[in-house]
């Protein structure tokens, strides 16, 4: 099972949930509030009205006055720029922000129906403005759309033309804005096309009424030939006993559904072998279909398939599939492998989790590993293994749940005796103090301490000189074992340092090696302009803390500072 996975390899992996993670919290925003959660907000025509009568600057306009502008602009877009008159009503009555910004530059005297008449006889207006917004969108949207050559709506034929089209046909007029900025090729149709398009899905059995709607949701139908994918998935969900009612009733219009994607969907439950169960899969979680076109869907098929989960897993899955949103439920796992990075678990005892647990990785909203590490009180290594011998427990690890300290193993004496006998081992005596003090400095299990120690050793020192580092510069067996073979390997491979520099100057394993790298570096420039001293300790160089180093070493060339943050900038790139 893990062997495909091992082939995609880690980064891979790492590659994919980063695209998606930071892709969803890009479409999520930061103020996300799941759908259970959402509060429900009832505005009457009244409190509508009332926002409509303040400025962007907060200032009240009086309702009189208001409508007294609406009058006027109804009147010189029907009258003076002969716009049918229901069309100037709606444009008039529903373009509060356009309106505001007018009467602005109006300079009111006595009468503001009067005084706007005689400002709009004289400073024609862009009609595409209100018109948009009267469509239903916001100046932020529209600003964008507007024409860069137009100012009169009558300019544009094919735009009226199509839009006339749409609200007879029975699309609403605060609908049609959407549409436009979703696929603005509809508006561009020829004469007679729009209608023709509409007629003939109307002649495959679709009513008004549900292409009405549709077309809200889903623009693109009327680009190009008969969407057939659309009508598939009709016929598909039709064919499971879903009417158009049920379908019209799942939509949503804050969505933007793609129907091939929709149409792949019910091509992966099919080839996983769940077309049996499909009926019931939808009618229970309709949104696996139409939460992000089912893209959310897709891609928790892609990354189970990536841990090596078979068709057959994935399908027992989401016959399995608790009630929660896809989005969510893939966070969740995404957020659990992440965990799992982060504690440093195996790769393929991860692989093992998420194909043996999906429904328990998706269904939890995992704290933050720093918080878990802290009220567990355990470290990653013990972590990992309690995991793997307990995944279930991952579900009391959630978010607003009290996670309690993991039960003592028993590791913790053994690792206690192991730290006891090494402290013993390196000198420090059996006085109470001085084994307090050392408990203090060194970090790590006994265990790893002495196979710390060790890998100096195997290096090609003495085991006596290195005892008499360790107690110089106790703090250079807190680190991993990893990281002391790597900064070994180089001073001695890369920088061209003795091994036995090391007794002189134990405390280079403590230091970070872009400092080294950086200070070295600096240092044989110096030194081939004739600015440095030849023979400078390798302690010194890299001891000095950067002030020192800057002036007694960088400052002696001319050139010197310029260098220094040079390679400053190329350490960093590089690290």
């Amino acid at each position: 099972m893990m062997t495909r996975f091992q082939k995609l390899g880690n980064p891979s992996i790492l590659k994919w949930v980063s695209s998606y993670f930071v892709e969803n919290q890009q479409k999520m925003g930061s103020c996300h509030i799941p759908q259970s959660q959402s509060p429900r907000l009832y505005i009457t025509e009244r409190s509508v009205l009332s926002q409509r009568c303040y400025g962007e600057d907060g200032v009240r306009i009086p309702r009189a006055t208001l409508k007294e502008a609406q009058i006027a602009l109804l009147e010189y877009l029907h009258s003076t720029r002969s716009i049918q008159f229901v069309d100037a009503e709606n444009m008039s009555k529903n373009s509060p922000h356009f309106l505001r910004k007018l009467l602005k530059k109006v300079e009111i005297v006595k009468d503001v129906r009067r005084s706007m008449s005689r400002f709009l006889r004289y400073h024609p207006i862009n009609e595409f403005e209100p018109f948009f917004e009267s469509l239903g969108l916001k100046p932020c949207e529209y600003t964008p759309l507007l024409p860069r050559d137009l100012m009169f709506l009558s300019d544009d034929c094919l735009l009226q033309e199509n839009y006339r089209v749409l609200c007879e046909f029975g699309v609403e007029r605060n609908k049609i804005g959407q549409i436009y900025k979703k696929a603005v090729q509809v508006f561009q149709h020829d004469f007679g096309v729009l209608l023709l398009k509409l007629q003939a899905y109307q002649k495959l059995g679709l009513s008004q009424s549900f292409m009405a709607k549709i077309i809200v949701y889903s623009p693109h139908v009327l680009i190009g030939d008969i969407d057939i994918k659309f009508i598939k998935v009709l016929e598909i969900l039709n064919g499971l006993g879903f009417d158009y009612a049920w379908i019209k009733e799942h939509l949503s219009e804050k969505e933007f559904y793609n129907w091939s994607m929709i149409f792949r969907v019910f091509k992966f439950f099919r080839e996983m072998g769940c077309s049996s169960e499909l009926g019931g899969l939808i009618s229970q979680h309709p949104w696996l279909l139409f939460e992000g076109s089912g893209g959310r869907v897709l891609s928790l098929i892609a990354f189970l398939l990536k841990f090596g989960l078979p068709m057959d897993g994935i399908c027992s899955m989401f016959l399995q599939f608790p009630e929660i949103q896809v989005s969510h439920f893939v966070s969740n796992i995404i957020r659990c492998f992440l965990f799992f990075q982060e504690i440093e678990m195996e790769v393929d005892e991860i692989g093992k989790i998420v194909c043996s647990y999906p429904i328990l990785l998706g269904s939890c909203t995992l704290k933050k590993t720093s918080s878990l590490l802290h009220d567990l009180n355990v470290g990653k290594k013990r972590l990992c293994k309690y995991i793997q011998e307990n995944p279930q427990e991952l579900s009391k690890w959630g978010m607003g749940t009290r996670v309690r300290p993991l039960p003592d193993s028993g590791e913790g004496v053994e690792s206690q005796k192991l730290k006891t006998k090494f402290f013993l081992d390196l000198g420090y005596g059996e006085n109470p103090n001085m084994l307090k003090k050392a408990f203090k400095v060194f970090r790590g299990r006994g265990g790893e301490l002495q196979e710390r120690f060790d890998t100096i050793v195997n290096a090609g020192l003495d085991q006596e000189d290195v005892s008499k580092m360790v107690r110089v510069s106790p703090q250079i067996l807190n680190q991993s074992k990893a990281l002391i073979q790597s900064k070994i390997e180089i001073l001695v491979n890369e920088l061209g340092f003795p091994l036995s520099s090391l007794i002189l100057f134990p405390s280079y394993l403590s230091y970070t090696t872009q400092r080294v790298r950086l200070r070295l570096a600096m240092y044989n420039w110096l030194k081939d302009q004739g600015k440095a001293e030849p023979d400078l300790a390798l302690s010194t160089i890299i001891s000095w803390s950067d002030k020192i180093f800057l002036s007694q070493c960088v400052n002696n060339h001319p050139s010197g500072p310029q260098v220094w943050e040079d390679l400053k900038a190329e350490f960093t790139r590089d690290k």
